[in-house]
């Protein structure tokens, strides 16, 4: 079982750090070039048991399976692509209509006439839905693809064309697709290889032009502050630290490194010194670690998986599986060879290898306990879309879990006074297990979220939490035990009062349940607009989650605008929400004197049409869904990345101050309105 168990946690840590591997249908994408003008370019699909893909033809309920073209030129489609079989057909309860499906492995194949080699390209990208019942899941695949001249040869024949009209070829190409029988055509959006958001939106464009230097001229804290957040996430990653360290796997090891280098030498001097190296050791590896994550990642890939379906569903049942190990299921251990290996190797070795050695093989001995801790650590430094994000979080992380293991091994006499391993250590584990069943649901619930599929409603949300916690606090008072637990006969002073929060913890959430705002909370649950059944009307939201339009309606009635850019999984937002949107002067200004226009920048619905662009940096992107296109304005406009930010403007785009982030002072937020309001006024007359 304990193989089983190490196997089983690899296995989630791979796919948490790449999980297009483990997508339910695995794309192969190739182009094959004839003699004749007419090509092909062939799909492959290969999905896992129990998975089935739907069609083109698919309508009402499931995603149909589309072929979208992010440039075509040089060619021309001909007609709608083929499948290499027959679909099957059902029924589904659930959608309440008629679906039509592939399972297994299926080809389809795209023909298109090529009519000027030189000029053809073809990128885009297929994509669909894949579910399975078995799993009880609905995932979104795509591959992309990418052809050019090079993949056609120049001795093939290419078809006759006008060259002055490449495109109108490729309309009256989609027009004929459009019009065949029995599939759905793949949709082909215009060429915006060259063309910026702003260019496509004509008379409109100043809206999307960057005012980043307008608001450094006010003198804009939140463009400056990015060592403030870092500071943030160094101190959420020392924290971090300080909880590993009184798990199961780190704590027994504090000895057993006294004794390491008590064996070592007598000298006083020396010990200190290689106290000191085994504690810059152990920081030495967890920043390897964010720096090897920061460089192959980067901030927007991050990002993306923080809010990716996949990505969340995944950490959310490995949360689930570290807390079914630390309830007594099952024991998480890495294999025995690779822990002795290094032990030895430590032994074996002198000077700065084996010192380096000893806290290397800490690091994997306690894998099994940090690692939901870090990889909790990563997601929240992810939403911060800062690229040395990862490494700042776990240099905070590995100096706190230094420290003590540093102090001990200079102090070995403070050894005494710290309390052996035993129970406690055990009540440790199922406290934790209680609160990661916890967490894990904030997971799952960034997923529904940015997906829409309401399967985790605020109300969903807060029953599971109100259960855990009580349950959590009828432990500590010895009324549930698990395998491992010994007989409780007393309750120490220690365990009555944490259970006692723990019960209070969970009345205080009952209200929720109709609708109270509870706060303390408000940055985990999901937001009350969620909820099916709610007493309570305070809550404000947003007049547009759209930028054009929102910025219409502000110039039609001449008023101000605060533009919010937010998150599904920001948790920080919903603070700001809860805990200063929520004041009832607020509120007030920003319903009766702003338009309020909120953008969530992780917002996975596709855009209409696919817009290639260039980043700051000068590298190209393509947007593709609203979360993409909100957050190149972002990015872009304002030269910010991170949410919450607050900017007021007027209706045609400019800055009426400075702009605003992350902090819960009410009334600095009152000031940072009406300075807006002041601006705007003055600006009229």
């Amino acid at each position: 079982m304990k193989r089983i168990g190490t196997l089983l946690l690899f296995l989630a840590s791979l796919v948490a750090l790449n999980v297009s591997a483990q997508s339910p249908c695995k794309w192969t994408v190739k182009f094959v070039d004839s003699p004749t003008p007419v090509k092909s370019i062939v799909f492959t699909a290969q999905l896992k048991p129990t998975w089935h893909l739907y069609d083109f033809k698919q309508s009402g309920g499931p995603m149909p399976l589309t072929i979208n073209f992010d440039k075509l030129s040089g060619a021309k489609l001909q007609g709608a692509p083929k499948a290499s079989k027959a679909f099957k057909k059902g029924f589904d309860e659930d959608f309440n209509t008629d679906i039509f499906f592939y399972e297994g492995s299926v080809t389809f194949t795209q023909k298109l006439e090529v009519t000027d080699r030189d000029k053809f390209v073809a990128e885009g990208y297929i994509k669909g839905q894949a579910c399975s019942e078995v799993v009880g899941n609905c995932e979104v695949v795509q591959s992309e693809f990418s052809f050019n001249k090079n993949n056609v040869a120049a001795t093939s024949k290419v078809a006759q064309s006008d060259p002055a009209s490449t495109q109108a070829q490729d309309d009256v190409a989609i027009a004929e697709t459009a019009a065949a029988e029995d599939t759905i055509a793949p949709a082909v959006a215009a060429d915006s290889s060259t063309e910026s958001i702003a260019e496509k939106l004509g008379s409109e464009s100043k809206l999307w032009q960057p005012v980043i230097q307008e608001l450094k001229d006010y003198g804009d804290a939140t463009l400056h502050q990015a060592s403030s957040s870092l500071w943030f996430i160094f101190i959420s990653g020392f924290l971090y630290g300080f909880i590993a360290l009184v798990t199961p796997c780190v704590w027994p090891m504090i000895p057993m490194t006294v004794s390491f280098f008590l064996k070592r030498t007598k000298s006083r001097k020396k010990a200190i010194k290689d106290a000191l190296i085994y504690g810059f050791s152990i920081i030495v590896i967890y920043l390897l670690l964010g720096i090897v994550i920061s460089l192959i990642f980067g901030p927007s890939a991050l990002n993306g998986m923080a809010t990716n379906a996949v990505f969340n569903i995944i950490f959310f049942l490995l949360l689930i599986f570290f807390a079914v190990s630390f309830f007594g299921a099952f024991e998480l251990v890495l294999p025995s060879k690779w822990t002795n290996k290094m032990d030895a190797k430590a032994d074996a070795t002198t000077g700065l290898l084996s010192i380096f050695f000893m806290a290397f093989t800490l690091t994997l001995v306690s894998f099994s306990c940090t690692g939901p801790i870090i990889g909790t650590l990563l997601v929240q430094v992810a939403t911060t879309n800062n690229i040395i994000g990862p490494v700042v979080g776990l240099f905070g992380f590995a100096l706190s879990l230094a420290l003590p293991f540093t102090l001990f091994a200079i102090f070995p006499n403070m050894l005494q006074s710290m309390p052996k391993s035993g129970g406690w250590l055990n009540s440790v584990k199922v406290v934790l297990a209680f609160l990661e069943l916890a967490l894990s649901l904030k997971f799952l619930s960034v997923a529904d979220l940015a997906y829409g599929w309401h399967i985790l409603d605020r109300e969903v949300f807060l029953s599971l939490w109100i259960v855990i916690f009580t349950c959590l606090g009828l432990y500590l008072l010895g009324k549930i035990r698990f395998p491992h637990d010994s007989e409780l006969k007393t309750v120490s002073v220690t365990r009555y009062f944490l259970a006692t929060i723990s019960l209070a913890f969970a009345v205080y959430m009952v209200p929720g349940l109709w609708g109270a705002p509870l706060k303390a909370i408000s940055a985990f649950a999901p937001p009350l607009n969620t909820q099916d059944f709610s007493l309570y009307d305070g809550e404000l939201h947003a007049k547009f989650d759209n930028y054009e339009e929102g910025m219409a309606y502000a110039k039609q009635n001449n008023k101000p605008v605060l533009l919010d850019f937010s998150g599904f999984g920001c948790v920080n937002c919903r603070k700001m929400e809860n805990a200063v949107w929520i004041d009832p002067t607020v509120r007030d200004i920003l319903d009766k004197d702003y338009v309020l226009i909120t953008l969530m920048v992780d917002d996975k619905k596709p855009l209409p049409e696919v817009f290639t662009v260039t980043d700051q940096d000068g590298n190209q992107k393509k947007l593709r869904t609203v979360g993409d296109k909100w957050s190149y304005l972002q990015s872009s406009k304002f030269g910010a990345t991170s949410q919450p930010f607050y900017v007021p403007l007027d209706p045609n785009g400019m800055p009426l101050g400075p702009s605003r982030s992350y902090n819960e002072d009410v009334s600095a937020y009152i000031d940072f309105l009406k300075a807006g309001l002041k601006e705007f006024d003055a600006r009229k007359n």
